[in-house]
């Protein structure tokens, strides 16, 4: 005889809802999902509209009490915003999911898809899902009114250069770019001699001072100014100044070094050309290819002019040129320039050329310069050199002509220039041509100085073709690989014209 095992697998048994009898199994409220959502609604007290501030200005969210976010569309900070917003009807039931439902970027619409549970009749737990729209309304942040008021400001960095160029500055303003130091500004003013910052905190000044010390050799003050106080609550309001002086050299300027600065330097001597001007001031010596690096602490302590100013400038033209192989060098000297090439050349002014006057001199731009090429320089022969520095010199050991860099067209250079820079956008006085002039300089030495180029975020121009690097005057140009494409968000995903909402 066999033992015959029962089934252990039981199906349940069905009843019938007491509303409208349908068979379900059984449950505590004996009543069909159907019935019970349709007798109970556990969303009952939720909004599903609510408003969300929103300013256009900074692009940030409000957030109760006194805060305002960065949130991107469909992060998951700005659904931790949009569920603070409903959180007292939320403590109420039991929230499960939560997300976001795609609508139009421009449509000033969020929509959030909650998914609840809550317990009802006798015990039995309902679940729920049902979607919270958010309107996005414009509101401008405590911040934003202060901007645009443009008289509220905590704190001034006044930055200031006594030289008649401005290729220092054009180049601060990229580095200012390329790290973001604009961002936390009120305003910024151009005037003649310099830019003016201001910030709404002093931290954000002392941040930028920071910045400059890093990146330019310069000198700083600070002052601050009483605007009011509450002698009752121990609180002070100040207003407070940041003067930064950058030292008055730029590149191509030819200086005369104090005589025991050149003998610390590695008896260098003093006529010197300055090459670039970033962190430090690099001179470099056109008799001997020595170079040096001068920082902030050292020029204060030792200062000097430049002898001449760049409306100076004289073109040349080269009738002969020779490379100096071997140079004694003295004892004692300092590190010698491998980029530059030494030479000995015989030159003429452009505006002589009825003469048979002809200039003799050494050159750092040996490896550049062919006869028949036109070259800038400074011709201190006749010129009325005002420096203390020099009228001690003998006048042996001042050069005639000081050349400084190689002449190419201009126009031919622009023309074909298929890059571009980004600017601050700052309160400008009326521009001028000059300010055009020196513009052009500066884009012109970003070719020509790989030094400065790589600190510097450059965009290519899609306006102008792509040529060939191939230049039948040599003229130096900057490759493709050394360009950022520029991006441009105008577009929706459907390839149209459209905006974000946050532009709106």
């Amino acid at each position: 005889m066999e033992y015959m095992a029962e089934s252990t697998d039981r199906t349940p048994g069905h009843i019938l809802c007491c509303e409208c009898g349908v068979p379900i199994s059984p449950n505590p409220a004996n009543i069909c999902v159907a019935c019970l959502r349709s007798k109970v609604d556990i969303s009952q007290g939720i909004p599903k509209q609510v408003s969300v501030s929103f300013c256009k200005q900074c692009q940030r969210y409000f957030q109760p009490p006194g805060t305002w976010i960065q949130c991107a569309l469909e992060s998951r900070e700005l659904l931790a915003l949009c569920l603070k917003k409903i959180k007292a009807p939320l403590s109420k039931v039991r929230l499960v999911d939560a997300g976001f439902v795609w609508t139009e970027p421009h449509s000033k619409r969020l929509k959030v898809k909650l998914t609840i549970q809550k317990e009802v009749m006798n015990g039995a737990i309902l679940q729920q899902v049902f979607v919270v729209d958010y309107v996005v309304q414009p509101q401008m942040c405590g911040d934003c009114h202060r901007v645009e008021a443009k008289d509220f400001w905590k704190a001034v960095v006044q930055v200031r250069q006594k030289t008649l160029h401005k290729k220092t500055f054009y180049y601060l303003e990229q580095l200012i770019l390329k790290y973001g130091m604009h961002q936390n500004t009120l305003r910024i003013k151009e005037i003649h001699d310099g830019l003016d910052f201001y910030y709404s905190s002093k931290q954000h000044a002392q941040k930028m001072v920071e910045f400059l010390q890093c990146t330019v050799p310069c000198r700083n003050k600070a002052s601050q100014r009483l605007i009011s106080q509450d002698i009752h609550s121990n609180t002070y309001n100040y207003k407070s100044t940041f003067s930064v002086e950058i030292v008055p050299i730029c590149k191509d300027n030819v200086v005369c070094l104090p005589p025991k600065l050149a003998q610390s330097l590695g008896n260098m001597n003093q006529i010197c050309v300055c090459i670039r001007v970033t962190s430090a001031i690099h001179l470099i010596d056109p008799n001997t290819l020595q170079v040096a690096d001068i920082d902030g602490s050292t020029f204060w302590s030792h200062p000097f002019n430049s002898l001449c100013h760049p409306k100076q400038l004289e073109e040349f033209i080269v009738m002969e040129c020779s490379i100096v192989r071997d140079l004694k060098r003295s004892a004692g000297a300092g590190m010698i320039s491998k980029k530059h090439t030494l030479g000995e050349v015989w030159v003429q002014k452009t505006s002589e050329m009825n003469t048979d006057k002809q200039y003799f001199c050494r050159t750092h731009l040996g490896h550049l310069l062919n006869p028949g090429d036109l070259v800038l320089g400074f011709d201190l022969a006749n010129c009325n050199l005002n420096d203390e520095h020099v009228n001690k010199m003998n006048s042996d050991r001042v050069p005639d002509v000081v050349l400084i860099k190689k002449n190419y067209d201009r126009t031919k250079r622009q023309r074909r220039r298929n890059w571009k820079l980004k600017e601050l956008a700052r309160d400008r006085e009326n521009m001028d041509t000059d300010d055009e002039r020196q513009y052009q300089d500066f884009l012109e030495d970003l070719e020509e100085d790989e030094a400065i180029r790589k600190n510097v975020n450059i965009y290519r121009d899609s306006t102008i073709p792509v040529e060939s690097d191939t230049d039948d005057e040599g003229a130096p140009r900057i490759s493709l690989a050394e360009m950022l494409e520029d991006l441009h968000i105008s577009q929706d995903a459907t390839g149209e014209e459209g905006e974000s909402m946050m532009t709106q």
